[in-house]
């Protein structure tokens, strides 16, 4: 097997040669193989352990196994001891799960403090097997259905072509130290009752059942290859970006078919997991709006604007006679003139005798009105939006320059009558956007 993994680690992770690499050592044989196999391969290795406590003086022999292989075979080791159950009740999450938070947090930590490129784990085939049928036991899209990754970001798993039996079988011919951790055969865990109940009954269907396995994961891989290639076309196509945000036409949406895979294809990437909320919104008044942990989606009129959630924070910033502050989100530069030039939408002319300073620039809120320039009288703000037909995410970032409670300027789009230069006007005011 040596030959084979060294030709596998060649062909399929070229990258990790000449580079500082840790391996993610339980004690347990699959992880004791890749440690052995990474030595045989060349591979600039340190031992990383875990022990998560959760077993008494067990946890703690399987610590001393790795600590005297390491010193064997001349190889570094480091290990860190976490209190699981606390971290697990504090989260309110299963041993599990907080073993697995715990453990890829600490890998990352020592990748960013010692410099390791990478981080091998002993994954192999027949964990791939089992991902696959506990996605599939859940309900799951294709994305579910692939199994277990060769490499995500600095996280590479080389065992993933081998089953079990092989490493064992290796493991055994080599003379490798290992230790059984009792709890891999706990019928409590769904994992435990597959890999003990379902697959074994599983590979008493055909004799190359896991290869065959491994095939057809293949072509869901390229089929997913295709979908992506698909979707990443479509959302070019529908996807509008603005700032830091998108519009989508609903119409056009609509028009994809069938939609429930269109929407899990084109925002499941953002979080989105209520699926049922999406076509609801589509037909929902504007205005609507639904969340995911990290981004919203909005209905306005014949749009959604997709966004990252944000808290917002009121702000109000002072205006001085020379301009904004430096850290104003909108750049104002006022200066005296003695005559008015051409007035692009970045540039008004103003009164000056018909200001309080300091001016305020802030948001617009709800009930503001303003004097159109050029206009036949007051104007709520929400009018003057609709009639430039501003959608929902741009009226939040509008600014307002501000003199008391009058608005004097819709930065950028329209100022007011009320502070207009006129014959009687002593001093001028030129005031430029910059930003």
């Amino acid at each position: 097997m040596t030959p084979t993994f060294k030709d596998h680690i060649t062909a399929a992770f070229p990258f990790l040669e000449g580079h500082p690499i840790l391996v993610a050592c339980s004690g347990g044989v699959d992880s004791m193989t890749l440690a052995h196999l990474s030595i045989q391969a060349g591979l600039e290795v340190t031992l990383a352990h875990c022990n998560f406590k959760l077993r008494g003086k067990e946890s703690d022999d399987d610590e001393a196994l790795v600590r005297q292989w390491a010193r064997t075979h001349n190889v570094a080791v480091i290990t860190k001891s976490f209190d699981t159950q606390t971290y697990a009740a504090q989260h309110r999450g299963s041993l599990q799960m907080a073993a697995r938070t715990l453990r890829y947090r600490w890998f990352q930590e020592l990748v960013d403090s010692r410099g390791f490129a990478y981080v091998l784990t002993a994954h192999h085939a027949d964990d791939t097997l089992e991902t696959f049928l506990i996605n599939l036991s859940r309900g799951t899209g294709i994305d579910g259905l692939l199994g277990i990754p060769a490499q995500q970001g600095n996280i590479i798993r080389p065992l993933l072509p081998y089953s079990r039996n092989t490493l064992l079988d290796y493991a055994k011919a080599e003379g490798i130290a290992w230790r059984e951790d009792q709890s891999n055969a706990d019928p409590k865990y769904l994992r435990n009752k597959i890999r003990h109940e379902l697959v074994p009954t599983l590979k008493t269907l055909h004799p190359a059942f896991l290869n065959n396995f491994k095939r057809t994961q293949q072509h869901l891989q390229q089929t997913q290859s295709l979908l992506r290639e698909h979707l990443s076309q479509t959302k070019q196509s529908l996807f509008e970006t603005y700032e830091d945000y998108f519009i989508i036409d609903i119409q056009k949406l609509l028009q994809l078919q069938p939609l429930d895979a269109y929407l899990y294809g084109l925002f499941s990437e953002y979080g989105f997991t209520a699926w049922q909320d999406i076509p609801m919104l589509l037909a929902a008044t504007s205005g609507k709006q639904i969340y995911s942990k990290t981004h919203s989606l909005l209905k306005d009129r014949t749009h959604l604007i997709l966004s990252k959630r944000t808290t917002e924070v009121i702000q109000v910033f002072q205006v001085s006679e020379t301009g904004t502050c430096d850290d104003a989100p909108v750049q104002l530069v006022l200066e005296s003139v003695i005559s008015l030039d051409s007035a692009p939408r970045n540039v008004i002319y103003v009164d000056k005798e018909k200001l309080k300073f300091p001016l305020q620039l802030r948001k617009w809120e709800k009930g503001d009105y303003f004097y159109p320039f050029g206009g036949t009288g007051k104007k709520k703000l929400s009018k003057f939006f609709k009639d430039e037909r501003m959608h929902l995410k741009s009226k939040a970032k509008q600014w307002l320059l501000c003199s008391g409670n009058a608005i004097v300027w819709v930065v950028g789009r329209r100022p007011d009558d009320r502070f207009k230069v006129d014959p009687t006007t002593q001093n001028i005011i030129k005031i430029t956007c910059v930003t």
